[in-house]
């Protein structure tokens, strides 16, 4: 028996339906995950092999996952509003990875920070130093609001139309932990920003608060329903005008709406908020937010974006007299413990401190002007160079292996690869491109809007043995142009990834018109022809494939 998710909420399906198909909200039920930190000194004393799995699914609410091979290390994934850190934050977790994570610590693109090789025995302990650090991992994985993404650049960008920081951290504030919302249908993103480029990609989030001006008033369009992971979506405009002293009661009954529908929570697969906003379209979601809140919102459709989403990379002046920003890519998101607490050493006597960007990569705030030497050197010191080709700042690669248990190929090692061939050969000429490459359908390291993106798959040779293999994806964008990519080539072996992305490149560089990028040289040319230069057969679509 199948349920309708389209059906009137008056044919909701009866809690002991969900209960039945969705073995998760059985266990949410069971026993509340929010209680399981103070249930660690006990599964310690169990040991690893006797933990229940239901409890190690209830431990993602605390930010940990089990770490590939399941052999008894998680990852933990610490929660941060807008990627923010202090120096001595950056040293606190640069140290609980040198002692406890083998010295590993990798940036994510919702901004936070990921530690790994963490044992069953050393939680307490890890724990205990991270909250005294006034940090969190609540809320990093599980049914609940994960962490809230921003411009890192918040409250330091010359050209932000205004400075959303007190509404970015009452909605951390507000959400972490909060019991009302630790058992929603599935985890949630929010972002929220008044980045001039929207550079903290809004097109794909949950919910979005989107800063904009409304006859000279700060406050915020809303655009709901987005997302990625195997069934993407862009984000659909709510058409209504937020001021920031009703923010947080928007997003609760944006939330609400969605928390309080049974329909939801039937099937782990269709229980993202995308899937309420397909079936109710923003003018449903727009009357049942209105109904909660007692009121009507002003009508207000956002302005379209006219520039490129902003990485935020290089030295820029703040708007704070004499402070400046260093934005420093961070090749694949590869950080590590020495590298955290020589940071942390190296900016608080400045008084600076770190965000971390959605490309994975590091913005170091209020970093005094006359120092800005000095730090760029040392930055060069750490192998953290500002003069690199813009392929390693736009680049981004998921944890994939050998950490992730979904992932079924290479990710921060072969988008490595890729981009050192594609310097090689092109230099500077490739700096605008953005390279996203995921090991598995989950796309956190977002495919579906890269340039070019890459999912990993498996693919048989002639022997018939199971390789490692790539789908290639095109046309996809955030900004002026959000689209979802589309699979253009299936299948293509790791050993001929280079070359196909060379020749597509190359055809890129050789037949485009002045300045005109990548996505635009695409939209132009057709897959037959994308394939001819490449060599290679472009994929069917599903229509294409029943029709023969």
């Amino acid at each position: 028996m199948s349920v309708d998710v389209t059906r009137s909420p008056a044919e909701a399906p009866s809690l002991e339906l969900v209960l039945k198909r969705n073995p998760v909200e059985r266990l949410k039920r069971e026993k509340g995950p929010l209680g399981m930190l103070e249930e660690l000194p006990a599964l310690v004393a169990a040991g690893y092999a006797d933990v229940a799995e239901e409890d190690v699914v209830r431990l993602k609410w605390w930010g940990l996952y089990h770490d590939k091979p399941k052999v008894g290390t998680f990852m933990l994934r610490i929660k941060l509003a807008a990627g923010r850190l202090t120096a001595p934050q950056l040293r606190a977790i640069g140290r609980l990875s040198l002692d406890f994570g083998k010295g590993e610590a990798e940036l994510t693109t919702r901004q936070n920070v990921q530690l790994h090789h963490l044992e069953l025995g050393a939680l307490p302990q890890v724990f205990e130093r991270l909250h005294a650090a006034g940090l969190t991992s609540l809320g990093g994985c599980g049914d609940t609001v994960r962490a809230i993404t921003g411009c890192p650049a918040v409250g330091v960008a010359s050209d932000e139309l205004f400075d959303v920081t007190p509404v970015l951290d009452e909605a951390h504030r507000f959400f972490t932990g909060n019991p009302e919302y630790v058992d929603l249908p599935r985890k949630h993103k929010i972002s929220i920003s008044a980045c001039a480029s929207r550079c903290n990609a809004p097109e794909i989030n949950c919910i979005s608060l989107v800063g904009a001006l409304r006859d000279g008033e700060p406050g915020f369009g809303v655009l709901v329903g987005g997302g990625l992971s195997s069934v993407p979506r862009v984000a659909r405009d709510l058409g209504v005008f937020v001021r920031p002293d009703e923010a947080i009661a928007v997003l609760r009954a944006i939330l609400d709406t969605w928390r309080d529908d049974l329909r939801w929570r039937v099937s782990r697969v269709k229980s993202r908020m995308k899937f309420m906003v397909d079936a109710l379209g923003p003018e449903g979601v727009r009357a049942e937010v209105e109904q909660r809140l007692g009121y009507a919102l002003p009508s207000f459709a956002l302005p379209p974006i006219e520039v490129e989403p902003d990485n935020h990379l290089g030295v820029r002046d703040q708007p704070q007299d004499g402070l400046a920003s260093v934005g420093v890519p961070v090749h694949v998101g590869l950080l590590g413990g020495e590298r955290l607490v020589a940071l942390g050493d190296l900016l608080e006597p400045l008084g600076a401190e770190a965000r971390i960007t959605r490309q994975q990569n590091l913005l170091l705030a209020d970093v005094p002007a006359g120092e800005v030497g000095a730090v760029v050197a040392a930055l060069g010191e750490l192998e953290l160079p500002l003069e690199v080709n813009g392929l390693r700042g736009n680049g981004i690669a998921c944890t994939g292996e050998p950490h992730c248990n979904y992932s079924v190929t290479e990710t921060k090692t072969r988008l490595d690869t890729l981009i050192g061939g594609l310097e090689t050969r092109f230099g500077d000429r490739v700096a605008p491109l953005r390279l996203h490459l995921d090991g598995c359908p989950h796309a956190c390291g977002q495919h579906w809007v890269g340039d070019i993106g890459f999912q990993g798959t498996t693919a048989r040779d002639e022997a018939g043995k199971r390789g490692q293999a790539y789908d290639v994806y095109l046309r996809g964008a955030l900004g002026p142009r959000a689209a979802i990519a589309k699979p253009v080539f299936r299948r293509v072996p790791t050993g001929e990834l280079d070359g196909l992305v060379h020749e597509l490149v190359a055809g890129w560089l050789d037949r485009r018109a002045d300045g005109e990028s990548m996505r635009a040289f695409l939209d132009r040319t057709t897959d037959e022809e994308l394939g001819l230069l490449v060599g290679r057969e472009p994929a069917r679509s599903r229509r294409e494939e029943a029709a023969a």
